[in-house]
């Protein structure tokens, strides 16, 4: 028996045009749909996590152990009244939660979930989600300009330029792995790990870059230790500080989804993807999500670690670690890989 793919279903009884937006329609909910999923899971995951780190239960009334506490949130943040300052700039207030949703959600596309499971495989596909993940400060900048409030704009201020500074190390830690792959394609990046892991292959300036990646998108997005934009001792909420009900959700959930996306980032580019490390993934069906979902996590578990173990920094330590140390070891740690490459030194497993 014949399985037919969903575009060949849909040209069987109706026009190609119409097929088309049909299949964009429909792949635009699955993709919604896991992000609204994949949010309330990370939220209930760091719950149970910082419990765990302190010695406590964390959620556990709504549902089985729980489960079901950040569904019953989101319900109770959906029916709330959407409130806002008097003198605040509706028009930027009102348009800043999306553009930080909205970005999240475009970064999301790009991934090669398993070889025959990606959206939108594009022969830039690494550099698009910088330029994408960048975009979304512009949402917190608005947010915080627009409540007319000086706590939230203090906390924008902040978001500015630790985003701004930490992306070049981000972006630098990517460039030393593309100068070792030879591409931004993703599902080429994932190709070329078929004979081993760019973290192996890549020798010490791999590790280094990788390294170097978790601490800079951790502060990239804008978590513990790095949550200076946040600092509640100081700013209230921050930049959101003005903010309810959905609005308030999207902020928030954007954070959550924004740290799935700086995981599967260094999965994909570092941990080959969906590639099993046993080379089964190819024989058994949806091993390549099993996989690529369980390095991603791995890595998200990793960055919750890192912001229930910590102490915030402050503004002047945050700076310092990027400029004085971050940038000057990233970009001597991009020209040992170019050497690396140019003399065509490379291990296989």
């Amino acid at each position: 028996m014949k399985i037919l793919s969903i575009n060949e279903w849909l040209l069987s009884f109706m026009p190609a045009g119409a097929a088309s937006i049909t299949e964009m329609v429909l792949i635009a909910l699955i993709y919604l749909t896991v992000f609204a999923v994949l949010g309330l899971y990370l939220v209930l995951l760091e719950r149970k996590v910082a419990a765990w780190f302190q010695l406590r239960l964390g959620p556990n009334r709504v549902g089985y152990k729980g489960m079901f506490q950040t569904l019953a949130d989101a319900l109770k943040l959906v029916s709330k009244e959407l409130t806002g300052t008097v003198k605040a700039d509706k028009f930027l207030y009102n348009l800043a939660p999306y553009f930080v949703i909205i970005t999240a959600l475009m970064a999301l596309s790009v991934f090669p979930f398993t070889e025959n499971l990606q959206a939108f495989d594009i022969n830039i596909g690494l550099f698009f989600l910088i330029a994408i993940s960048s975009i979304g400060v512009i949402g917190i900048l608005l947010g915080g300009w627009g409540s007319n409030n000086k706590f939230a704009l203090i906390g924008a201020m902040r978001s500015g330029v630790q985003t701004i500074s930490y992306e070049l190390s981000v972006g630098l830690s990517l460039l030393t792995m593309v100068i070792l792959t030879g591409s931004l394609q993703l599902s080429e990046i994932i190709e070329v790990q078929k004979n081993g892991w760019l973290i192996v292959q890549g020798h010490i300036p791999a590790m280094i870059a990788f390294m170097i990646y978790m601490i800079s998108g951790t502060a990239e997005t804008n978590r513990a230790p790095f949550d200076m934009v946040e600092a509640e001792s100081e700013l209230g909420a921050g930049y959101h500080t003005e903010y309810s009900g959905m609005k308030f959700a999207y902020f928030f959930l954007a954070e959550f989804i924004n740290m799935f996306i700086i995981a599967a980032i260094a999965t994909t580019v570092f941990f080959g993807g969906w590639l099993s490390p046993f080379g089964i993934t190819e024989s058994i069906p949806f091993m390549g999500i099993f996989w690529f979902l369980a390095k991603t996590f791995v890595l998200v578990f990793l960055m919750m670690w890192f912001r229930w173990t910590f102490p915030r920094l402050r503004v002047d330590q945050l700076l310092t670690l990027e400029w004085k140390y971050l940038l000057p070891i990233n970009l001597v740690n991009l020209v040992l890989m170019a050497v690396i490459v140019w003399l065509n030194i490379t291990i296989q497993f």
